[in-house]
């Protein structure tokens, strides 16, 4: 059944009831023009507003969309991942609902792929309505990334991407909880290219990746990519060992060969205070890879699906 469809187009949403007509509208336009059969696999991330009753009813006038409704908030890697698992497509993309993503861009994607590439992602050359702290931020974590990890993770680049089927077959057998889709994608390897895009201001609603989830998102990435972390408690340890031996040293011998003795316990307080703060942290980062560990053992399902339109099953549960 998956040869009938050419194209699959997987959208998380996540309470999006301000663009997501549009956003429908505009993907629709676009995988008209390419004259072969598509679908449009939008997963509802438990959206607690109109979004589900919205997409419901462009399901009833649509044949060629579908929606997956979770029993819950997962996540957007999550709901990612939900649309891959389902896609029929013999080429994936993935794009936000947002519309900061030009559904125009896929045309291109298309190309690079009907040449040959496996995986086609977007580059932004440029970002609109972001703040500098934005900017900033992200452009020092692709880089960091980057940095520490062996995988070649492309920078200034985020989940909109065109993958190939086997790709997206070998995807649907990687079931690590915590989940950095863009970095699973980099390494599984096959051919990749890049497409450069304007990333535009959002159409309309707040984002859904504010601070506190961009950290849990760096954090996924990092711990998922690299041990390098781990490796930093060495050498910190190394480091303030022998800063300490030597400091001793230096004691010693202004005891026994000067006339100079310490005056209070000041430095000694300061001291014991900035080490104690750098333990607290290597614990913080050890915590954050044991936590990760420990999800993986409970082994429980990536996601739970309340209820399906537009598949041949309902209510279907996938791990």
């Amino acid at each position: 059944m998956s040869s009938e469809v050419a194209y699959s187009i997987v959208v998380p949403v996540f309470n999006e009831e301000e663009v997501i007509a549009v956003t429908y509208e505009r993907l629709k336009k676009v995988m008209d023009t390419t004259g072969r059969p598509y679908e449009l696999l939008f997963v509802n991330d438990g959206s607690k507003d109109k979004t589900a009753q919205i997409l419901s009813q462009i399901c009833q006038q649509d044949t060629n969309v579908k929606l997956i409704n979770f029993s819950r908030n997962f996540g957007h890697q999550v709901a990612i991942s939900a649309g891959m698992d389902n896609a029929l497509g013999q080429a994936v993309v993935v794009i936000d609902a947002d519309l900061q993503d030009p559904p125009e861009i896929i045309l291109q994607m298309i190309e690079k792929w009907q040449e040959g590439y496996d995986v086609v992602y977007a580059t932004r050359k440029e970002r609109k309505g972001e703040t500098l702290f934005k900017k900033w931020t992200a452009a020092m974590f692709y880089r960091l990334l980057r940095s520490i990890t062996d995988v070649d993770i492309p920078v200034d680049t985020g989940d909109f991407r065109l993958i190939d089927r086997k790709v997206c077959n070998v995807m649907r057998n990687i079931k690590e909880k915590n989940r950095f889709v863009r970095g699973l994608v980099s390494w599984v390897g096959f051919r990749q290219t890049a497409v450069e895009y304007v990333r535009e201001e959002r159409f309309a609603g707040e984002t859904k990746y504010p601070l506190r989830k961009m950290i849990k998102l760096s954090l996924d990435a990092m711990t998922a990519f690299s041990h390098k972390p781990l490796k930093l408690a060495t050498y910190l340890g190394l480091l303030f060992s022998s800063l300490s031996f030597l400091y001793l040293l230096f004691v010693v011998f202004e005891k026994l060969f000067t006339p100079y003795t310490v005056p209070g316990w000041t430095s000694i307080l300061a001291t014991s205070l900035f080490f104690n703060g750098i333990i607290l942290t290597i614990l913080g980062i050890i915590g954050e890879y044991i936590g990760r560990i420990y999800d993986e053992t409970k082994d429980r399902p990536l996601y739970i699906i309340d209820s399906t339109i537009g598949f041949s099953r309902e209510g279907e549960s996938h791990d």
